[in-house]
């Protein structure tokens, strides 16, 4: 599946700069966090990059409103269509209402009931599709041809919003007078995120190491890094990550990800849940199991720091409230244990 040769020019750190100065005024810069009990824990210096206070609650709005704010006005007549297990779906539903432009989000019938219900909320449409039935991309183009499509990943100015994250953690951690990094963890679905953090570091922390991390039984992107050609998770298994749930890396993405050197590291659910309540009670974060998917990676050690410093990106918190609750009572009773 390595069809690089078809790819169209990708961004560099000059289209980043671009997309900060254009979504200046639409998204927030989200704070730097550090914790005592996080440093002692993992053996080094960790930062969180708490993305999940983010408008609309995960990074997605960096991209979506860097590619929605450069709309044609034709664009804008016709209106946007996108597919999204959620918050992508989300951020480009409140960015086109921000902006006054007609929003369709196409989710799978098993999405998380909150990310639906907030999608809607910003006046969208949503329309719901089986995950193992139908191609996304097909019915996209079918139900509103004259719609634009904005994909979550594959895209030149959504990967260079995304990257806007990795400008801020540079400045933020100048703000601490903290050296830079030896470790970048980004929690990964189609890459999107990856991609715009690595092309930063890659121009402005060269030295630092950054390490995509999936979900167990979807490590597309690591498998693919490796194979340095596009890989296919062919079975479904269940995961409490859902938002990184992405059957192969989208090309753009991959190949920027290819290009800088990236890694890739997988966990499972239960330290997913681990990471979810132990943010909830050091951190004062909530976040959605994929978001916290960077952190479950250190609080693992599969990222061994001995003394070193790492920034991680918790990417989204938007989580159903019985799942949340389930991680706050597991993560509770085990530290009783």
């Amino acid at each position: 599946m390595n069809d690089a040769t078809a790819l169209p020019a990708l961004p560099t750190l000059k289209d980043v700069y671009a997309a900060q100065r254009r979504i200046a005024g639409d998204v927030v810069e989200t704070p730097l966090l550090r914790s005592d009990v996080l440093d002692q824990k993992v053996g080094g210096r960790v930062f969180i990059k708490a993305e999940s206070l983010q408008i609309t609650g995960a990074f997605k709005v960096r991209g979506a409103y860097n590619r929605l704010r450069q709309f044609s006005a034709a664009e804008r007549a016709g209106g946007v269509i996108t597919f999204s297990s959620g918050n992508h779906g989300q951020a480009v539903a409140a960015a086109a209402a921000r902006l006054g432009i007609e929003a369709t989000v196409l989710m799978p019938s098993d999405s998380v009931a909150t990310k639906a219900e907030l999608t809607r909320a910003h006046g969208a449409s949503v329309v719901f599709f089986d995950r193992e039935r139908d191609d996304s991309l097909t019915m996209a183009k079918a139900l509103k041809p004259n719609a634009t499509l904005v994909p979550p990943a594959n895209d030149f100015d959504i990967i260079s919003g995304q990257g806007t994250t990795a400008l801020e953690i540079l400045s933020q951690l100048r703000d601490f007078r903290a050296s830079d990094p030896d470790l970048l963890l980004v929690p990964c679905g189609s890459g999107g995120l990856t991609a715009g953090c690595s092309l930063v570091f890659a121009s402005l922390c060269p030295a630092a190491g950054v390490l995509a991390v999936e979900p167990a039984g979807y490590d597309d992107t690591a498998r693919s890094l490796a194979a340095k050609t596009r890989m296919t998770n062919t079975v479904r298994v269940a995961t409490i990550c859902d938002a990184l749930t992405a059957r192969t890396p989208a090309p753009m993405s991959f190949a920027i990800n290819l290009a800088n050197g990236v890694g890739g590291l997988t966990v499972t659910d239960d330290q997913v849940i681990a990471a979810v309540g132990f943010a909830f009670r050091h951190l004062k974060l909530v976040l959605e199991p994929g978001g916290a998917a960077g952190l479950a990676a250190v609080l693992s050690h599969l990222a061994p720091l001995g003394g070193k410093t790492a920034v991680v990106v918790c990417s989204g918190g938007n989580v159903d409230a019985p799942l949340f609750a389930r991680a706050i009572q597991e993560t509770h009773v085990e530290s009783r244990n």
